[in-house]
């Protein structure tokens, strides 16, 4: 009953194959829409909505306030307030 499709991507405007396995699992699931994506673009858009649609994080080198240690935050530090190595802030 089904057969193997060739689509195109619509992010990378490659083809791939919508193997007939595939078509018959989207149908078991009731989907009514081919696939837009290729499996690679499919999977970094699944781990892009993980993390709430941001990108990788920019990290800044600090060094802590209470016990000197060299440690990284996801902020630019403003220089006005102590900023604390992952260990001593759970002690706060």
């Amino acid at each position: 009953m089904y057969n193997d499709k060739t689509l195109n991507c619509k992010d990378c405007n490659r083809d791939f194959v919508f193997s007939a396995a595939e078509q018959k699992f989207y149908a078991e699931k009731g989907f009514q829409n081919e696939p837009a994506r290729c499996p690679e673009c499919r999977a970094a858009k699944k781990a892009t909505s993980r993390r709430g649609g941001r990108q990788d994080r920019q990290m800044y080198n600090v060094t802590c306030s209470a016990c000197g240690a060299a440690t990284q935050v996801p902020f630019k530090p403003s220089g006005d307030r102590p900023v604390y190595c992952k260990d001593c802030y759970s002690k706060r």
